[in-house]
C-alpha cells in the first residue's frame, strides 16, 4: 500500500506552483509573461531575446532568476516583487485539498522558487491559509534555486527539519532529484508520469493522493 510508504514521515514538504493548484489555472503563464518584461527592461533587449534568455536561464540554472544574477548581477528582491504581481481573481479554493493537508500527521511546509509573500497569496486564493507551519521561497535559500542541492539544504536547516523523514511534492521532476539524494520520499505531482529512479510515486490528483496516505 502507499500508505505504509510513508508511515515515517514527519515532515510534508510541498512545492507551490502547479502542485498547490492544478496547472490548468495557469498563473505561472501570467508569471513568464512578466518576467520577459522585466528582461527586456533590465537587459534593454527586445522582446524576443527576452523570452529566449528568459527560458534559457530556467533550463541552466534552475531559475530565470538564478541566471540573471549570476550572468547580469540583477537585484533580486525588485524582481521578484514584480515577477509576481499576478492577477489571482480566477483562483478557486478547494475545500478537499485543505481538508486532506489538514489530516496529514506531523508538519507540513511550503518550498517554492517563488518568493514566500506570493506563496502566501496563492495560499490565500486557494483557502489554504493557515494550514502550514512553515513558507520558504527562494530568498530563504540566499536566492540558490531548487534543483541544486545547497539551496534544499540551506531551507532545510533553516528550518531544522530532517530529510529521513520527510516527504516533497513537485511538479518539476528536476527537483526531486536532490531531496531523493537527501533520503526524502518523493511524489511527482502532474498530469502525466515520468519515469526516474529519483521519482517514488506519480500523481494528477494532488488531494486524492494525500487522502490515501491517512
Amino acid at each position: 500500500m502507499v500508505r505504509t510508504s510513508f508511515s515515517h514521515v514527519r515532515d510534508w514538504v510541498f512545492d507551490l506552483d502547479n502542485t498547490l493548484y492544478p496547472p490548468e489555472m495557469r498563473l505561472f503563464d501570467q508569471i513568464e509573461v512578466l518576467m520577459t518584461d522585466y528582461v527586456m527592461q533590465a537587459l534593454g533587449v527586445e522582446h524576443a531575446q527576452a523570452n529566449h534568455l528568459r527560458t534559457h536561464y530556467w533550463r541552466s540554472y534552475g531559475t530565470t532568476l538564478a541566471g540573471l544574477m549570476r550572468e547580469h548581477d540583477l537585484d533580486p528582491e525588485p524582481y521578484l516583487v514584480a515577477v509576481h504581481a499576478i492577477d489571482m481573481s480566477h483562483v478557486a479554493p478547494d475545500p478537499d485539498l485543505a481538508a486532506r493537508l489538514r489530516e496529514l500527521p506531523g508538519r507540513r511546509i511550503v518550498y517554492t522558487n517563488g518568493s514566500a509573500p506570493y506563496a502566501e497569496r496563492v495560499l490565500a486564493a486557494r483557502g489554504l491559509t493557515g494550514l502550514f507551519d512553515a513558507i520558504y521561497g527562494v530568498e530563504h535559500a540566499g536566492f540558490r534555486p531548487k534543483p541544486e542541492r545547497e539551496a534544499f539544504e540551506a531551507v532545510f536547516a533553516r528550518d531544522g527539519m530532517r530529510p529521513d523523514t520527510a516527504a516533497m511534492f513537485e511538479d518539476d521532476t528536476r527537483n526531486l532529484a536532490a531531496p531523493h539524494a537527501m533520503g526524502m520520499r518523493t511524489v511527482h505531482v502532474a498530469p502525466e508520469p515520468q519515469a526516474a529512479d529519483h521519482i517514488h510515486h506519480h500523481t494528477d490528483d494532488l488531494a486524492d493522493f494525500l487522502a490515501r496516505l491517512v
